[in-house]
C-alpha cells in the first residue's frame, strides 16, 4: 500500500525527534565503566533515629526526574545512600521486601537511563548505635547483611556494593579486615559486582597517611586484593579548614593538590584503584577554584575510576551551600562546574 505524505512536514517531524533523542539520550555507562561520574542522590539515610520510618514522610528515594536531569547533564553513576536498619530490621534475618522493592525500582530507573547505581550503606560503620565488630553487632551479621544483599543484584551491571560509609566507630586496621572478609565471602559466592571498600575514620583523602601501627589507612589497605580485580578503594574529601564539609569557607587550592597527588602516587604504587566518593563546596570562588581542583586530582584514569559530588536530592532544598539540585530547572553554580567534568 502506498502511504503519501506531506514532505515538508514529515522532515519536520523526523528532524524533531532526531534532536529530541539527542537530547535526552543519556551517555551510557554500566558499573564496569573505568569512568564512573555522578553525584549523591540523598534521601533514603534520612531520619536515622526514625528506623523504619514512613517514606515520603521521614525519608524519600530518587524520582525519575531527579536520575534522567543528572543522566543527560552526563553523568553515569548516582551514589545512592540508604540504611542497613531500614533493609535489615532485624540481624542475621531476610531484608524487608518493601525495602528492596524501592530500591530495586531506583536500579531499573537508572537503567534506563545508563547509570551505574553505587548502593551506599550509609551507617558510619554502625547498626543501631554499635559498632560492627562488638559484641552486639558481631562481624558475621555484617557479612550476613552483604550476602543477602548481593542476592538481590548479583552480576547486575548497573549496581555497586559501597561496603559502608566513612565506618570512623571501628579502628581502621579492623575495619580492613572486616572490609577484606565481606569481599572474599561475595566472592566465593560468585558475585562479580563492582565492590566499593572504604578507608576507615572519615574515609579522607588528607589523612590516608595519618595515625600510626594499624591506624593508618596507607598501611592498612595497601595489600586488600579482589580475586576479580573489580574493587576500588573509596575516598573523601571536603575542602574546609577541618574538611568536616561543614563551613562555606574553603582552605588554599596547593593544599589540595598536594594530598590528591600524595594519594594517586600510593594508589599507583600499591596498584590501587580509587574512587572519590563524596567532596563538595559552597558557591563562592575560593571553593569553586578548589572544586576544580579536586577535580582536576582524580584525572588519571590508571589511578581513580570516577568520582559523586556531594549532593543533591529533592529533600536538600537551597538553603544546603553544597547542594547541586536543580532549582525551577536551574543548574546550582557548582552544576556549572561539574557539567564540564562531567563531559571529559
Amino acid at each position: 500500500m502506498l502511504l503519501f505524505v506531506d514532505e515538508g512536514n514529515f522532515m519536520l517531524r523526523f528532524l524533531s525527534a532526531v534532536l529530541l533523542s539527542l537530547m535526552i539520550s543519556p551517555v551510557f555507562a554500566d558499573c564496569s565503566s573505568s569512568n564512573l561520574k555522578g553525584v549523591n542522590l540523598s534521601g533514603a539515610e534520612y531520619n536515622s533515629s526514625k528506623v523504619p520510618g514512613i517514606l515520603f514522610k521521614e525519608y524519600v528515594y530518587p524520582a525519575e526526574q531527579d536520575l534522567a536531569y543528572f543522566a543527560n547533564a552526563g553523568a553515569t553513576a548516582i551514589r545512592l545512600p540508604v540504611l542497613w536498619e531500614r533493609m535489615q530490621p532485624e540481624l542475621n534475618s531476610p531484608l524487608n521486601q518493601q525495602e528492596m522493592k524501592h530500591i530495586q525500582q531506583v536500579v531499573e530507573t537508572a537503567r534506563k537511563y545508563g547509570l551505574c547505581i553505587v548502593l551506599d550503606v550509609h551507617n558510619y560503620g554502625s547498626y543501631r548505635g554499635s559498632a560492627i565488630g562488638t559484641e552486639q553487632i558481631p562481624v558475621t551479621a555484617f557479612v550476613d547483611f552483604w550476602r543477602r544483599t548481593a542476592a538481590y543484584f548479583k552480576d547486575d551491571k548497573y549496581v555497586a556494593f559501597g561496603l559502608m560509609n566513612e565506618p570512623h566507630v571501628v579502628p581502621v586496621d579492623q575495619w580492613a579486615l572486616i572490609a577484606n572478609r565481606v569481599l572474599q565471602t561475595l566472592r566465593t559466592a560468585g558475585v562479580s559486582n563492582l565492590v566499593l571498600v572504604p578507608g576507615g575514620r572519615w574515609s579522607g583523602v588528607h589523612d590516608w597517611f595519618a595515625g600510626s601501627g594499624g591506624a593508618v589507612n596507607a598501611l592498612a589497605l595497601a595489600n586488600i586484593r579482589d580475586p576479580l580485580g573489580r574493587m576500588v578503594l573509596e575516598v573523601h574529601q571536603y575542602a574546609d579548614a577541618d574538611s568536616s564539609g561543614t563551613h562555606s569557607t574553603c582552605v588554599e587550592p596547593e593544599r589540595l593538590k598536594k594530598v590528591f597527588a600524595s594519594l594517586t602516587q600510593w594508589a599507583r604504587e600499591h596498584r590501587q584503584k580509587l574512587f572519590l566518593g563524596e567532596f563538595g563546596v559552597a558557591a563562592n570562588e575560593d571553593c569553586l577554584t578548589d572544586l576544580r581542583v579536586m577535580l582536576d586530582g582524580v584525572k588519571d584514569k590508571s589511578v581513580w575510576q570516577g568520582w559523586a559530588y556531594w549532593t543533591a536530592g529533592r529533600w536538600i532544598g537551597s538553603n544546603y551551600p553544597f547542594s547541586v539540585q536543580p532549582q525551577s530547572g536551574i543548574d546550582t553554580v557548582q552544576m556549572t562546574v561539574l557539567r564540564k567534568y562531567l563531559g571529559d
